[in-house]
């Protein structure tokens, strides 16, 4: 209903995008205040609460036609990299990988505004209903593609660049860390680097921040890589040498 009304008339547009901008200043402002230094003697927003809340709404609308043209190159970059779909309409309504990068594409812009929660809500629901984790922090370029998509995991401070195609239980992850360290390095990259055109085969991982994918590599299916792979280079498991000794 409420699409229809925004393209009736200029003025009804502009209360879609007021009540827009009011929602998103409402929740994020709940997610600031909940760690202001003074919430309990202030039920409502202090000034400075509210204040990022505003801005991080106008943010967001600012962004939402940046947003639009990704989300399109991604709906190309599906119809070029699957001889399955066979309409933008299909991939937008059908591919749980599109679901989760138009998520994420909104979530990334709230989370570079400086909120936490509320991104990492919008992640996890997304999560939940494709099986694809990508976390808000992540840095994901144009034209990018999850193909099937179940089991893929895209962590904090992954950078993947323009034209990326990852498929099913693809993991772009960090090295596990005793506890003790894990806080300390918070905010530092601890996850990949995917360059321009890269293609990352099913069930393939992909561990460290210092680990770089060069432009062009493919990475095969149930490979384990925690070191840089150089560009144009292909990795791949040879079974066979395991398989002989088996029998």
């Amino acid at each position: 209903r409420v699409a229809k009304e925004c393209d009736a008339t200029p003025e009804a547009r502009e209360i879609c995008v007021r009540d827009f901008a009011q929602r998103v200043r409402e929740i994020v402002g709940l997610e600031r205040h909940a760690v202001c230094p003074h919430p309990a003697t202030r039920p409502e927003l202090c000034p400075e609460c509210d204040a990022w809340a505003v801005s991080t709404a106008a943010t967001l609308l600012d962004r939402l036609p940046e947003a639009r043209t990704l989300l399109e190159g991604d709906i190309e970059a599906a119809l070029e990299g699957d001889p399955a779909a066979n309409s933008a309409a299909e991939v937008v309504l059908c591919y749980p990988g599109f679901f989760a990068i138009a998520t994420h594409r909104i979530a990334h812009v709230l989370y570079e505004c400086g909120a936490r929660l509320v991104p990492r809500l919008m992640s996890e629901q997304a999560h939940a209903r494709t099986g694809i984790q990508l976390h808000p922090g992540a840095q994901i370029g144009p034209r990018f593609f999850i193909d099937h998509g179940t089991g893929v995991v895209v962590g904090e401070t992954a950078v993947i660049g323009e034209r990326v195609r990852l498929y099913q239980g693809v993991t772009l992850g960090a090295r596990s860390l005793p506890r003790s360290e894990a806080r300390r390095l918070m905010g530092l990259k601890r996850h990949p680097t995917l360059e321009d055109d890269v293609i990352v085969y099913a069930n393939a991982t992909i561990l460290g921040g210092d680990t770089v994918i060069g432009r062009g590599a493919i990475v095969g299916g149930n490979c384990w890589v925690t070191t840089s792979v150089p560009a144009a280079a292909r990795v791949s498991l040879d079974v066979a040498p395991r398989a002989a000794e088996a029998v």
